[in-house]
Formats: structure tokens, sequence, C-alpha cells
């Protein structure tokens, strides 16, 4: 039950009601229980150092860019999240908040896993500034921050559907997604780097957790609150596919000769591809009842994204 504006709280929902444990947030939330239980310092990364040793510096260096833009990432999520599960919490969505947990702390352990990469494989942090580029710092210096922390003022269901796009959307659901997609696929192709290809497994199945709780948080407020909120929704997308996109050209114009076959066609495609099906997905919430989307639909939505 949500809060009065003197912030008294009116009841309990579990005094009075089972938890909906057939919903997708409880769904998830078993699944975070389950797949989301891992240490990054229990990570065995000594076969990732001596991997390093036998890159050529090109191929160093584009693995220190890419990961360094995964840092930064995870950092500012970590940073920008709890606005958006107070704004949950504060409307009394019990099942949603109580995922929501899960996301700072999956949020949290992909920074420590990258900051122990640092020392236990590199050897040192280098600077990675450099490699924040304009587009970079655009959504990740400017975009998140203001659309997550503007909850604290204003949770409106439009600016809750901003939030939502600017990070389940844009942030995960294009360029983590994409990033750790190729990155995975670099590290298997030459069959290095076995610590970090255990992260990544897990990382993906942190995110595909996330980005769906993101659908269906999308969904239920256009089922709720119609097109006001749906064209907030595909303005906010149009706004920032550029600059997501944008990120990824910055790296393939930073390196002329990619090394690790990394295709740009093949991950610009990858992501417009993840990117318009959720928007499709998202949009049929127009056609349908609240009462579909948190029920049956909720199904769907799962099994369209949620790997493990």
């Amino acid at each position: 039950m949500s809060l009065t504006v003197e912030h008294e709280r009116t009841g309990f929902q579990t005094s009075t009601s089972a938890l909906n444990r057939t919903g997708l947030p409880m769904r998830l939330w078993r699944k975070a229980k389950k797949f989301g239980i891992w240490n990054p310092t229990e990570i065995d990364f000594t076969q990732d150092a001596k991997d390093w040793l036998t890159l050529s510096d090109l191929e160093r260096e584009v693995l220190i860019h890419q990961t360094g833009l995964f840092q930064a990432g995870e950092e500012s999520v970590t940073l920008d999240l709890l606005p958006l599960i107070g704004a949950i919490a504060r409307e009394g969505r019990l099942e949603e908040e109580m995922f929501l947990t899960s996301f700072l702390w999956e949020e949290a352990k992909h920074v420590d896993t990258f900051d122990t990469f640092w020392s236990a494989v590199v050897g040192h942090h280098p600077d990675l500034t450099v490699y924040h580029t304009p587009s970079y710092r655009q959504i990740f210096y400017e975009a998140l921050p203001k659309a997550l922390h503007r909850l604290s003022s204003d949770a409106s269901p439009v600016a809750q559907a901003e939030a939502s796009v600017t990070y389940n959307m844009i942030v995960e659901g294009v360029l983590a997604e994409t990033g750790y997609h190729s990155y995975a696929q670099m590290l298997e192709r030459r069959g290095i780097l076995p610590g970090m290809q255990v992260a990544m497994g897990h990382f993906k199945r942190d995110e595909s957790r996330h980005i769906a709780y993101g659908v269906y948080l999308l969904s239920r407020l256009v089922a709720e609150h119609g097109d006001p909120v749906w064209d907030a929704i595909e303005n906010r997308m149009q706004e920032l596919i550029i600059p997501a996109i944008g990120v990824l050209n910055e790296i393939f114009e930073r390196y002329p000769h990619l090394p690790f076959d990394l295709e740009p066609d093949e991950l610009v495609n990858f992501a417009f591809s993840q990117f318009q099906k959720r928007i499709t997905r998202i949009e049929r919430a127009r056609t349908m009842s609240l009462e579909e989307v948190l029920g049956v639909e909720s199904h769907a939505l799962e099994a369209a994204e949620v790997l493990a």
C-alpha cells in the first residue's frame, strides 16, 4: 500500500493478502534469487592474466577501451538507480520493489567484477576517462542521471516511462546488451580470458532480467495511462537511439582496423534489432488491458527476454 502525503502508511499488503507470485515481478525475483547469487571475488582470473600477456598492443587497447566503458556504465546505474526503486516503493508495488532490490545488488557486483579485472589481469588501473566520448557523456553524464534523479521530485507516469526507457531500453537494452554480446564473442573466438567469459555469462543473465522488467514496467504504464505515456516513450527512444549508436560508432572510428574479427555493421544491426523488437512489444500494450499486461502478457515478456 502506498504512502500518504504525510509519509504515513495506510496499511501493509501482506497483512491482508498474499503476494502475487504468478506475475512477472515475482517470477523474475525467483530467477534473481537462483541465478543472481554469484560472487565476483570467486571468479578465477589466473589464466586471464596469462592470456593478457600474449595479446598484441592493439588487442589490449581495444579490451581496455570496452571494459572501461562497461566499468563507468555499471557505476553510473549503481549510483542512479535508487530513485526508481523509491518511486515504485512509494506507490506500494511490493512485488516490483522486491525484484528491484536485486537490480542494485547485481549492478554493484558488475562494478566489483570490472574493478577486480584491472588488478588481477591488467596489473594496473588505467585512466579510463579518455574513452568517454561525446555520445557516451551525453548518455551517462547527462541523460541517465537526470532522468533517474528526476523521480525524486516527479514520479509521474511520464517521468517513470522516460527514466525506464533511458535505463532499461537504452543503457541496458542497446549499449550493455550489444557491448556484452560483442565482448563475449571476442573472447570466445580467441579462446581467451576464461574468467571474464564466466563473468560475461553472469552479466548477460542479470541484464536479461532487468530488461524484461523494463519492458513490463513500460507496458504497464502504457496500459494504465495511455497515449501520453506512449508518446513519451517513443520520443525518448528516438532521442537517445542516436547517441547510443554514436557510442558504438565512436569506438569504430578510433580503431580503423579492429582486432578479434569485430564487424561494425553486425553490432549496429544487433543493437537496432533488439531495440526494434522491444518497441514493438511495448507498443502492443496500447491495445491491451492492464489485466492482460499484469497477467497473461507477463509470461510472454519473460519468455522473450530472460535467458535463465
